[in-house]
Formats: structure tokens, sequence, C-alpha cells
């Protein structure tokens, strides 16, 4: 896929957002009139700039003006502490439930708990391993896809005459970290890209700091692109590679996923060479299902929010008026 092709899908993931960034009307609830919809939202932390975003589209979608009470808790990324958080949820009553789980194993449990208090589960953002008839609903982004549109560039980027490349990837057991592995893997198979290491930086700026540390100690100059399943961990890895005396974007080229503020500013200033949008901006659809799921309309089991991709032209132009 050219360079051009996939810079050009900056303007298809800003018509998406045009598309799925309408607030929900209010006042419908459950019961009708104008009694508030009483929503808990387990979210998995506040590890990353983009999940900054997203809890702030979801407070948004989910405020009193729009016929809701929101019940908000952030895990620290520590799946037990969501969990605890669901059961609290259920136990207060609550209208419905909307969950990011941090990992797609371990939910079946307290899925089935909700579904026997009669209390429907809309997930958002990522996915789980249980049973589809434990929830009504997901709604997030591609992250396959994203992966491989990652690897399609890194491809056309090496050529012919290959690159060394280390991976940052997400959280552990994450549907984000294990789908966008898989993309970019069948993207880069049978080209000139060699992996010399993959790990896990947990998807945070610390994480994909000291983990790049560890890379350039062991690897040093022979590292000449570099994956981030974040732009976090992006940015946390350029402070280790110009600590090791190198030039992020021109000694290594970086790739990344997300395109928040912080993400597109590198882009745009050179340092990092290219990133896949992952949309945080689900709160308005999330909002939309829970009050169709509580009028009994039927619901699509997954809807898909489109990304785009950016170049550092793309950067330059859209940074002014960037919405995250």
């Amino acid at each position: 896929m050219k360079k051009k092709v996939l810079g050009g899908l900056a303007i298809a993931g800003a018509f998406a957002l045009a598309l799925t960034g309408c607030a929900p009307s209010g006042g419908s609830g459950a019961g009708g009139g104008d009694e508030l919809i009483t929503v808990g939202f387990a979210q998995t932390g506040s590890e990353s700039g983009w999940r900054a975003a997203n809890t702030e589209s979801m407070q948004e979608a989910f405020s009193e003006e729009n016929g809701f009470e929101l019940i908000f808790n952030a895990a620290d990324n520590k799946q037990e502490a969501q969990i605890a958080a669901v059961r609290s949820f259920i136990n207060q009553g609550v209208d419905a439930i909307v969950i990011a789980p941090i990992t797609v194993d371990g939910w079946d449990d307290v899925l089935k708990e909700a579904q026997d208090a009669g209390i429907p589960v809309i997930l958002e953002d990522r996915t789980v391993s249980a049973s589809e008839d434990l929830y009504a609903s997901w709604v997030g982004l591609d992250f396959e896809q994203e992966g491989r549109t990652a690897g399609e560039w890194a491809v056309e980027e090496a050529g012919d005459a290959g690159a060394n490349l280390v991976i940052l990837e997400g959280t552990t057991g994450s549907s984000a970290a294990l789908d966008r592995a898989t993309g970019f893997g069948e993207a880069i198979d049978g080209s000139s890209i060699n992996v010399l290491d993959s790990q896990t930086g947990d998807f945070t700026r610390d994480g994909g700091k000291k983990v790049m540390e560890g890379f350039l100690q062991k690897y040093g100059s022979e590292i000449n692109m570099l994956f981030a399943h974040n732009d976090d961990m992006g940015l946390g890895a350029l402070d280790a590679i110009k600590a090791a005396g190198l030039v992020p974007g021109q000694d290594i080229k970086i790739v990344t996923i997300d395109a928040v503020k912080d993400g597109m500013q590198a882009l745009a200033d050179g340092e990092f060479n290219f990133i896949v949008e992952c949309n945080p901006i689900l709160g308005p659809k999330v909002a939309e299902l829970v009050k169709k799921v509580l009028d009994g309309e039927e619901v699509p089991k997954s809807e898909i929010v489109p990304d785009g991709a950016f170049t550092q032209e793309d950067a330059i132009e859209l940074l002014p008026t960037r919405p995250y």
C-alpha cells in the first residue's frame, strides 16, 4: 500500500468522527419520562493520552443533560479491581453496565451475574473471550486492521534494504495488544523486516521508555525501526533513543498507533514517521446503544468505528483542529 493512500485515510477518519460524534438525545430512559438512566462504567484506568480522551468522551456522552447518571470507576489496569467494580454496579442495581475490559479472559462469571440480575452489558473499546450471549453489544476499533496498516507501512519503508525492528507491545492479554500483534505480523510476513525483539510496555510512557532502554542496551545501533502498539509507549521510547545518542525518526524509524495530540506532535516534528489512528471518541455511540437496548430495540452484536492513518504532512495540517 502506498504512503499516499495510507495518508489519505486521515480524511476517512475525519468523516467517520463526524458521523459518529453526534450526542444522543436525552430523556428517553428505560422507564420513559424524565427519569435518568443509571449507568456504571468500568474503565481500565488512566494509562495513556488515548485513555484520557476516551474517558472524557464517555463522561460527556453519559451526562445528565443527555439523560444519564454515570457511576464511573477506573481500575488502574488491575482486572480484579475492575471485576469488583462491575459487581458493585450490580449490587447498586444500575440500569446498564459499560465495560472497557483490561484483558480478554476472566469475564464469564461476572457477566453471568449481570445477566441474572437483568442488567444489560455493553463492551467498549476492547473485547472478551466470554460467550456473546453474556453481553448486548461491543463498540470499538478494528485492532487487527490497525496492526496490519502499521505493518504495511513498515514493509514499504524497509523496502529491499530491510530493517531490524523492535516492538513495544500493549498490556499482555488485552484484545488491543493481541489483535495488533496479529495484524502487524501478517503484514510483515515474508518481508525484508527482521524482528529483533518484542516486549510489553503495558501501554504506558514509562513502560515504553524502560523497555526501549533495554532494547538499546542489548542491540544498540543495530535497531533501525520501532513499532509501538500505542503513542504513549512510543513517546517514552523517544527519551531512551535520544539518551543513546540516536535521532528518532532518522536513525530509528517509528510507527505507532493512536494519534493522540502528543503523538501527532511528535509526528509533525519528524520524531515519529507514521501513525495509525485509534479513535477514542466512542461515548456517543455507546450511549446510543445503551438507550436502544433499554428500550427493547435490536442492536448489532458489534460496531466498528473507522480509523484513519497519518503522515508527517497530515499531522502538520490536522494538529491545529485535532479534537484529542
